[in-house]
């Protein structure tokens, strides 16, 4: 219980000198740059339809993104830009081969 009390009352005296303009500088922010998802989609050969489902989101959704009324937030801007530097990793991690996806099946193994 020491132990809890030690670091919370460290914490809170971090916190106060972080206040005061003290203490170690804040963790720097970095802009990611917008993802062209319908590049990034022409690099996988699926159609709309197969790639939303790949990626786990509606049609509708993709298409926002494709047209640049939305960008992708969270994990699927993570997922996004993994599939942009590597357009089978996806498809591997599920363990799929590219006879599958050659063959019309997702990459989650599913034909549609």
């Amino acid at each position: 219980m020491n132990d809890v009390l030690e670091r919370f009352e460290e914490d809170l005296k971090q916190a106060e000198a972080r206040a005061r303009g003290e203490g170690p500088p804040e963790v720097e922010k970095t802009e990611t740059p917008e993802l062209d998802v319908r590049a990034i989609r022409a690099g996988t050969g699926l159609s709309r339809t197969d790639f939303a489902r790949s990626v786990g989101v509606d049609e509708a959704t993709l298409l926002d993104w494709e047209l640049g009324r939305r960008q992708p937030e969270g994990n699927a801007r993570v997922l996004l830009a993994m599939i942009a530097k590597d357009p089978q990793i996806a498809h591997r991690a599920m363990g799929g081969d590219s006879a599958d996806r050659a063959g019309g099946t997702d990459f989650t193994g599913v034909k549609p």
